[in-house]
C-alpha cells in the first residue's frame, strides 16, 4: 500500500518536471511507448516507466515484459543522472542491462539535461524580483553546502589518514605493493633454486 502511494507521489513528480521544462516532452519523444523496467535490487522492487508521449506512467510490478532492463543498487541508480556513467557502471559490473541500450540512455540524456527555470515558475507566486532574489539565496545555501560537504569530508579524510591511522595513505599504499612485488619476486627467486638443489641430488 505504502509503496503504491510512494510510486503515484513520484508519478506525479515527473509528470509536472514535463510542465516545468518545456523541452522535456521533446526529449522523450525517441522513447515514447518504450518501457523501461528498473529493478532496484537492495529495495527488491521493480519499476517500469512508460512514455506516453504526454505523460509518464511508473508501475511498480513483477512483468518480465519490457523493452530495456536495468538492474542495480539505488545509488548506482542515482550516479545515471550523468549519462556518461552509463556503460562505465556496466564495465565495472555494478549494473546490468538487457535489451535496447538506446532506450535507457535516452530516458538518462533527458533528465540529466533537464532544465527547470525555477525564477520564472516562483514569479507566478510571488513576482519577479521576490523570486530572483529567493532563488540566489537558495543558489547560495546550496554553494555553502557544497563547501562545508568537501571541508567536512576532507577533515575526516585527514582524521583517519593522518592522526588515527585508521586507513592508509595513497603513496603508503604504492610503497606497499612494490615491496610486495619484490617480496614475490625473491620468493620466486628462492623457490627456483631450491628446486634446482633439489633436481641436483
Amino acid at each position: 500500500m505504502l509503496t503504491n502511494f510512494l510510486v503515484a507521489v513520484v508519478e506525479r513528480i515527473l509528470n509536472t518536471a514535463l510542465v516545468l521544462d518545456s523541452t522535456l516532452i521533446a526529449k522523450l519523444k525517441p522513447v515514447t511507448q518504450q518501457r523501461l523496467l528498473i529493478d532496484i535490487r537492495d529495495w527488491q522492487q521493480q519499476f517500469v516507466v512508460v512514455f506516453t508521449g504526454q505523460n509518464l506512467h511508473l508501475y511498480n510490478t513483477k512483468e518480465t515484459l519490457y523493452d530495456c532492463m536495468i538492474s542495480a543498487n539505488i545509488d548506482t541508480l542515482m550516479a545515471l543522472q550523468n549519462p556518461a556513467m552509463l556503460t562505465q557502471l556496466i564495465r565495472q559490473d555494478k549494473l546490468d542491462l538487457q535489451g535496447d541500450l538506446n532506450i535507457a540512455q535516452g530516458y538518462s540524456n533527458a533528465f540529466a539535461a533537464m532544465d527547470i527555470d525555477w525564477p520564472e515558475h516562483l514569479s507566478r507566486y510571488i513576482g519577479d524580483v521576490p523570486a530572483q532574489q529567493v532563488w540566489q539565496l537558495i543558489t547560495q545555501l546550496k554553494s555553502q553546502g557544497d563547501k562545508t560537504q568537501l571541508k567536512l569530508n576532507n577533515t575526516i579524510t585527514h582524521l583517519c589518514q593522518d592522526e588515527l591511522a585508521v586507513t592508509i595513505h595513497p603513496i603508503e599504499l604504492e610503497q606497499f605493493k612494490q615491496h610486495t612485488r619484490q617480496l614475490k619476486g625473491q620468493v620466486a627467486q628462492l623457490e627456483m633454486r631450491i628446486n634446482q638443489l633439489l633436481q641436483s641430488n
